[in-house]
Order: C-alpha cells, then sequence, then structure tokens
C-alpha cells in the first residue's frame, strides 16, 4: 500500500523546529524529501530532536554562493514538487532561489516559506528565536493566565473577583509574580501546523489547477494558533448566553498530589466523583459516578472560580490519601477524564504507544536503540511510516549532484507549462464536511476546513447550546451551518444519513463505539456513500484507552508535556520545585485539529486521484507526542542529555532565559552565537567577561551557569527594561521585553487586519467579535473567513428545504423534538456569583443554582 505522498519529491531548505518537523510530516507520508544543507552542515544539528525531525531524508550540502552547487540546485528545483524553506526575508531573492524565480522554472512547484514574522512590516527583521517570540506577543504571560481572565483582560476590564485570595499552592505557575518560561516551543509548533496543513491544501489545489502557488507561515501566526482560544474580544462579555471559561491565574486547574508523591490531573475536577470515592480506606468508584450524571459538576462562567477555590483544599485532601495508580483505575471505571502527569521519557516507555504506532522504535546511529514520536496520523487506504534514521550532513551529496547533473544533461524540466486545470477560488471549494464533532478537537479540524473554502455542516444535537455559550466554543465553530438534530429519532437520523449521501467528508470526536452504537462508523455509512472520507478524532491511542474520555490536559499528561513545561525535572534557582502546568497555548486539542484536517485533505487529494475514499484518524495523544518530539529516549525509559528549565520557569541557561528589570518588567534573551556573549558583556559593562576562563567559552559558561545567570540578573535589575532593551538591541544581542500588552494591541493592528491575522464580525449575542484569523495564506487559492460563530441550529429550516422537506413536515418534527432551531432548548441564566466569595456552598454548582433561584 503506497503512502499518499509516495514519488513527491521535496526540497528543505530549513532548519530549527517548525520546516523540519514539515518535512519530516512529508517524509512520514511517502515523500522523497531531500536536505539542503549549507557547506559545514545546519548549524542545529545539535539538537536532540534532529534525530527525530531529520528522518527518512537525505542529505546533500550545497554551497548556493557558489554557481556549480546553485546550477545544480536549480535543475533540482525544476522537478520538486514541494519546496520548503526557512531563510530570513529578502535572503532567498538575494540568492535568487525566491518563489518568482523558481515558479519560473516549475509551475507545479508548492513553495512554502516559514518566518518569523512575515516577510513584510516593522517586525519582519526581528531575531526570531522560539523564547523571543513568546516574549514579544506576551505568550509567556498566557501561561499562567491573568487575573481577570483573558477576555476581561484583552478588553481592559477589572478582576470581577478582586477580593478572592488563593493560596499559592492551588494554582499553576512557579510561586512568583510574572511571566512563565515554558520548555515547549508553542510558536514553532504552531508554524509546523500552520504549514502542514498550507502544504497539504496547496498540493490538494495542485490536483484541481495543474498549478503550485507560495504558502507563508511564520512564528507569529504560529503563537496565534496557540493563543486561538484566549485572544478573542467581545463587545459585550457579560451578554446573556455567553461565558467565558475558568482561564486565569488564581483558577486551580484540577492538579493533584497523591499518596506517592506523584501528580495527576483531572479537567474539569468533579468533586462528587472524588470526594465519595475517597470517603472509605480504599477507592471505591462505580459507574454510577460518572460526570454525566453529577447534578453537582462544575458549570462555564467565570464565577465557578468560587466554587473550585473552596473544593480545591478537600479534593487535595483526599486525593493524597491514594497512589497515582489507584486513581487512574478508578477514574476509568467512573470514566472520568484523569491521567498521571508523567516525563516524556516515560510516556515513550509506553508500551501501548508503540502497539498503536504513535511511537516509533528505531536504530540511531549515534544513540543506539531509541523511541520517537511515529505516525502523526493513519490512513486506511494510503498509510506512511517514519522513515529511516537520520544520515550524516552530507550523506547522499554525491548520489544528489548526481541526479541534478543527469536532470540538466536531459534538458528536463517538470513541465513548462502548468497543466491546464480547472479555475478554484479555495483549495477545498465544493467539498461539504458533516461535522458530528464534540467540544474543540473535532469542530477546530472542521473549522480549519473551512477557512479552506469547505462547507461544513455541523451536526448539534437538542442540548448543544450548554457547550455552544462558552467562549472556547467560539473559537472552533466559525464558517459553519448548524442543524440541530436529535439523533434517538429516526426521523433525524434519516436526515443525516440523507446528508452523508450529498457528503465529502465526515467527521466527528465523539467514542468510536458510540459511533457504532448509533450505526454512523465507517463500515455503515460507507455502505451509502462509498467515496467518502470518514476523520476520527481520539483522545488516547488505539488499545487501552481507546475507551475512556480524553482531552487536552489527559492527552499533556501522558506525554510529558505538563512535566516539562513546569519545570519538574530540576529545582530552580532558589530550590523551586516544579509542579504541572497546564498551558493555555497548547496544541493538545487544537493540535488534532490541525492533524485531523491535514489527514483530511491528504485523503481528498488521492481522491481526487483515485476516486478511492477511506478512514483516517488521529489522536490529542498524536498532537501532544509531537509537541514533545525535541526529546527521545531508550526502550526502557532512559533519557538523553538536552536542555530542562527548573521549577522557576525562568529559562534554561544564563543565556536562554528570563530577567526582571528595575521597573519590574522582564527581559527575555537568547544569546546563540559567541558574538551575541560578546555584545552582552560591552552592554553590561564588563567586557573583561569576554576573556574570562569562567565565560569566555560555551563549555566554561555551561560549567559556570548559575554565577553567570546570578551575575546578568543583577545588572539588569539596575535599569528599567526599557533602557536595556534599547542598548542590548543596537549592540545586536538577541533580546525582547516580555510584552503584557500585546494581546490589547492585537485586534487593532493595522498590518494584522492587512494580512488577514485578525478578523473581525458582528455577533447576535456579544455584538462586536474579534478573533483569530487566517493562519497561514496561499497565494492562488487563498483561505476564506467564511463566518461567525455558529449559533445552534440556526440554519436547521435551510438546510431541511434544500433536502426538500416542507414547512409542515419540519413543524411537526419540531414540535415532537426531533429537530431543534436557534436558541433551543433555552439554559438558565447564568447566576450571580455568591456574595459570601470564596466561602461557596459545599453542595457545589447545582446548590448555588437553586439558591440564587430561590432568591429572586
Amino acid at each position: 500500500m503506497p503512502a499518499v505522498f509516495e514519488k513527491l519529491k521535496v526540497l528543505d531548505l530549513t532548519w530549527g523546529i517548525a520546516g523540519p518537523m514539515a518535512t519530516m510530516l512529508l517524509a512520514d507520508n511517502g515523500a522523497e524529501v531531500t536536505k539542503i544543507e549549507p557547506p559545514g552542515g545546519d548549524p542545529y544539528r545539535n539538537q536532540l530532536g534532529y534525530h527525530v525531525w531529520q528522518r527518512g531524508k537525505r542529505s546533500a550540502i550545497l554551497d548556493l554562493k557558489n554557481a556549480e552547487d546553485k546550477k545544480a540546485f536549480l535543475a533540482l528545483a525544476q522537478v520538486a514538487d514541494v519546496l520548503v524553506e526557512s531563510y530570513s526575508p529578502g535572503t532567498t531573492t538575494k540568492l535568487g532561489i525566491d518563489y518568482a524565480t523558481l515558479s519560473q522554472l516549475n509551475p507545479r512547484l508548492v513553495y512554502c516559506s516559514i518566518t518569523g514574522y512575515g516577510r513584510e512590516g516593522e517586525l519582519a527583521q526581528r531575531p526570531a528565536y522560539d523564547a523571543l517570540v513568546q516574549a514579544r506577543t506576551g505568550l509567556m504571560f498566557e501561561q499562567r493566565g491573568w487575573p481577570e481572565g483573558a477576555l476581561n483582560h484583552i478588553s481592559g476590564l477589572p478582576d470581577p473577583f478582586p477580593d478572592l485570595e488563593i493560596p499559592q499552592d492551588q494554582v499553576q505557575g512557579a510561586p512568583r509574580e510574572g511571566p512563565l518560561f515554558v520548555a515547549s516551543h508553542w510558536p514553532s509548533l504552531g508554524a509546523f501546523f500552520n504549514a502542514s496543513l498550507g502544504i497539504a491544501a496547496a498540493l490538494r489545489a495542485r490536483e484541481l489547477t495543474g498549478r503550485g502557488q507560495w504558502v507563508e507561515t511564520s512564528l507569529l501566526a504560529g503563537a496565534l494558533a496557540g493563543a486561538a482560544g484566549v485572544w478573542q474580544r467581545v463587545e459585550k462579555p457579560d451578554a446573556p448566553g455567553f461565558d467565558t471559561w475558568i482561564l486565569n491565574s488564581k483558577s486551580s486547574k484540577g492538579h493533584f498530589q497523591a499518596k506517592d508523591g506523584k501528580w495527576l490531573h483531572n479537567w474539569v475536577p468533579n468533586p462528587r466523583f472524588i470526594l465519595q470515592a475517597a470517603e472509605g480506606d480504599t477507592l471505591n468508584a462505580t459507574p454510577d459516578l460518572t460526570v454525566q450524571n453529577d447534578p453537582d459538576r462544575f458549570g462555564t462562567g467565570p464565577e465557578e472560580i468560587l466554587v473550585m477555590s473552596h473544593y480545591q483544599p478537600l479534593l487535595a485532601e483526599a486525593v493524597a490519601k491514594f497512589p497515582v495508580a489507584d486513581w487512574v483505575q478508578a477514574a476509568a471505571t467512573a470514566e472520568m477524564t484523569m491521567q498521571p502527569v508523567r516525563s516524556i521519557e516515560e510516556s515513550l516507555a509506553d508500551n501501548a504507544f508503540v502497539e498503536d504506532g504513535c511511537v516509533t522504535e528505531v536504530q540511531d546511529p549515534e544513540l543506539g536503540r531509541i523511541r520517537t514520536v511515529g505516525n502523526a496520523f493513519n490512513m486506511s487506504k494510503t498509510q506512511g511510516k517514519p522513515g529511516h534514521a537520520p544520515v550524516a550532513a552530507g550523506a547522499n551529496t554525491a548520489e544528489v549532484k548526481a541526479e541534478a547533473a543527469k536532470i540538466l544533461a536531459e534538458a528536463k524540466a517538470a513541465t513548462a507549462a502548468a497543466n491546464a486545470g480547472k479555475k478554484i477560488k479555495s483549495p477545498l471549494e465544493g467539498v461539504v464536511v458533516l461535522d458530528l464533532g464534540l467540544a474543540i478537537a473535532g469542530p477546530f479540524g472542521t473549522q480549519l476546513l473551512s477557512d479552506l473554502g469547505a462547507t461544513v455542516i455541523k451536526i448539534n444535537g437538542l442540548f448543544d447550546l450548554f457547550w455552544h455559550r462558552v467562549h472556547i466554543a467560539y473559537m472552533a465553530n466559525r464558517g459553519k451551518k448548524s442543524i440541530t438534530l436529535n439523533l434517538k429519532d429516526p426521523r433525524a437520523m434519516k436526515i443525516l444519513l440523507d446528508l452523508v449521501k450529498q457528503a465529502d467528508v465526515v467527521q466527528h470526536n465523539m467514542r468510536y463505539d458510540a459511533a457504532e452504537r448509533l450505526k454512523i462508523d465507517y463500515e455503515s455509512l460507507k455502505q451509502i456513500n462509498p467515496t467518502l472520507i470518514y476523520a476520527h478524532s481520539r483522545g488516547f491511542e488505539r488499545g487501552v484507552r481507546a475507551s475512556l474520555p480524553g482531552n487536552d490536559q489527559t492527552g499533556a499528561c501522558l506525554s510529558g508535556i505538563q512535566f516539562e513545561d513546569g519545570g519538574m525535572a530540576r529545582p530552580g534557582a532558589h530550590g523551586e520545585v516544579g509542579r504541572p502546568l497546564w498551558s493555555f497555548t497548547s496544541f493538545g486539542d487544537t493540535g488534532n485539529g490541525f492533524l485531523s484536517a491535514t489527514a483530511i485533505i491528504n485523503a481528498l487529494y488521492h481522491r481526487d486521484r483515485t476516486g478511492e475514499g477511506q478512514f483516517v484518524d488521529t489522536s490529542i495523544i498524536n498532537a501532544a507526542l509531537l509537541n514533545t518530539s525535541y526529546a527521545v529516549a531508550t526502550p526502557e525509559g532512559k533519557g538523553f542529555a538536552r536542555p530542562r528549565i527548573g521549577g522557576d520557569q525562568l529559562g534554561y541557561s544564563a543565556g536562554h532565559r528570563l530577567y526582571q528589570a528595575q521597573d519590574g518588567r522582564w527581559l527575555c534573551f537568547v544569546l546563540v552565537e559567541q558574538s551575541h556573549w560578546d555584545e552582552l558583556f560591552t552592554v553590561l559593562r564588563a567586557p573583561k567577561l569576554a576573556v574570562d576562563p569562567q565565560f569566555a567559552t560555551a563549555e566554561a559558561r555551561a560549567q559556570h551557569d548559575t554565577a553567570l545567570a546570578t551575575f546578568i540578573e543583577g545588572r539588569i535589575k539596575a535599569k528599567t527594561a526599557a533602557e536595556w532593551f534599547a542598548e542590548l538591541d543596537a549592540a545586536g544581542v538577541p533580546v525582547e521585553i516580555v510584552d503584557e500588552e500585546f494581546s490589547r494591541r492585537l485586534h487593532d493592528n493595522p498590518e494584522f487586519q492587512k494580512q488577514g491575522l485578525v478578523v473581525s464580525y458582528p455577533h447576535p449575542v456579544v455584538g462586536k467579535l474579534d478573533q483569530i484569523g487566517l493562519l497561514f495564506s496561499l497565494s492562488d487559492t487563498p483561505g476564506v473567513i467564511q463566518g461567525r460563530p455558529l449559533l445552534v441550529g440556526e440554519h436547521t429550516k435551510e438546510i431541511l428545504a434544500g433536502l426538500g422537506y416542507s414547512e409542515d413536515e419540519v413543524k411537526t418534527m419540531e414540535e415532537q423534538m426531533a429537530i431543534g432551531f436557534v436558541g433551543m432548548p433555552r439554559m438558565p441564566p447564568r447566576p450571580a456569583p455568591s456574595a459570601a466569595g470564596k466561602e461557596a456552598p459545599k453542595q457545589g454548582m447545582a446548590g448555588m443554582l437553586a439558591q440564587e433561584s430561590a432568591k429572586k
């Protein structure tokens, strides 16, 4: 069974993280990837992640400033299908390998550029290391959150509960104020997901148009992708029927330390389950403790922080009675979203992941037998697989140059002119997608398909309004049509199946056994639509956890994200002990969405060529393991040397961390080259340190890192952040001020508006709504924002009329609750916060609702 991109030729001119990961994904799915390295090799080859990201590729060293080498490269470009580059803006033009030049040689070439901040605008030439992008965009503040909550902060609104004080041990983040430096490379990971989806869309468009095009994304766009949920702005945040989820720095996040000292995560925390299961001397979990049957489960409004603050110490005390393994087993019985917090190395040692294929073993020529991330997604007809271990720099230079010479000798161009094809406005124009997804992981993926031009019909249930009133749901459901169906009614099921007959794609993230019970699994639906592409997004790997409920948090626990981002591997400078951190900008749910959208488009690409549909699937775990793919381990779970942040969450080392200035603001440094250190010491009025044996070389600095950090920390406190930034930036030191105000200026930035990075529209509930827009650009078939987030059921009549239903038939089905319309059924208004503040009633949210109703 050939992989979906079998025989495609890819030229990889990238380094760092985003580009190498994007080309790895192409190689995993059958493409022949040739990495073009500069003389001396890729300067980032010392990253442990390169043992993963360079797999399955050839390597050739070509000096593109040398006439003969450039001639060879241009020959390769003439027959390439995809080129991916990550040069700074303007560099490819100087080298003569820019899109305009190469598209003339090869009109079918898909050319992808990954920059730091885009190729135009005032930020285009800023140093674009991950930590610096997180600093400039204020992403480092979003890891902890704001006391007033994300939506209040972005609108400049006050903390609604200013008198509520939460002990430090009940919240996440280092025990200090200010931004948090995390281990995850969120901007680069976002750029990887953006680039992968953009390339897939461009290749699919090429099947129809016969032409390639220019795909562009950036680390800035990657940061925006990560913050899409929290960087929303609404005109009326207190509108009835709208809730802002509990995402602020004073909110506990469901982390608990068990009897054995290990941590687990239960989100959303479930008081009834934890307290009742832990009442005795042994854990007593039964299925009737499921969250679905819990009248006291937490709600969706910001006032829930009052209830959570009441319950957190009670839950912590209960969890501490038993070890983590017992809790995980009990959670499985009660179908709770609860999993242990593990290191990356523990995660890679999990044999269930290997059996699934989301982790793979390879014999690395330098490290020996290791485990790394495996398949990102599965395709029933065109399955890929991880490639061979990375080769040495230049290992295939002679072979690649010989191929180039042969191309030149045969005067073999890809195509003198692009093949004539149909004209399309967007890559997925005319594609119909049925979205049966829940929460974020499924719906975010189909929103990406809508942004690429697909017609997405959201199949809502009668009671979906409960979730769709939450601001997080707004970031995953724009540009869709909504029909409300009660699938327990045969008439509603018939409507769904009639839609399936006309659809190209069905996507959902419910547990697969539920789909089988409803008879909307792949085997059932392909009987009525043989060319259907059916996409399933899971929480976990296929296997022992497949039937368990999963979410972003459980994936981040099991994969090692929370362990690493919380600095749990080593103490901080002053002995701070790290604790789990759930990042608000993570790519678990949304990463799953990116992967499912990419797999769906790849399946469409295959169907365009063969007429064959197929089943594709991925999971939050797949996305999470990609997020942690900067690390590898032995099959026994032994790790290898790599940078680690400490419990103070300040950074990796003296030259790659945060420092607080005199005015309380923070600076972030990423010093990579020797010249950066020389310039830093000069600006700090300590030029002698550049020749001091303790600090003159990288090896010496690593040995005396603590002393060096202490020295820099003391000097930085002598001036304001702005004063230091002016001097350091002018001297060429890679530095940024960690910006607390970026999100507040984001939606009013004319450059971002022009580029489509942000988008605004009127919304009937919240008024003017500002959101993150398109995350990559396509030069010939651009994406399109098709409309605001849906209202549940608002297109029911329109869709049914299109299926031929009469007004009387529709009215009867509505009266008999087979279907529903917008706003049906109505939800109770959000309760006012308890006047008692943190003395929330012990019976939980249900009790609060009852009390508030009684007051009225």
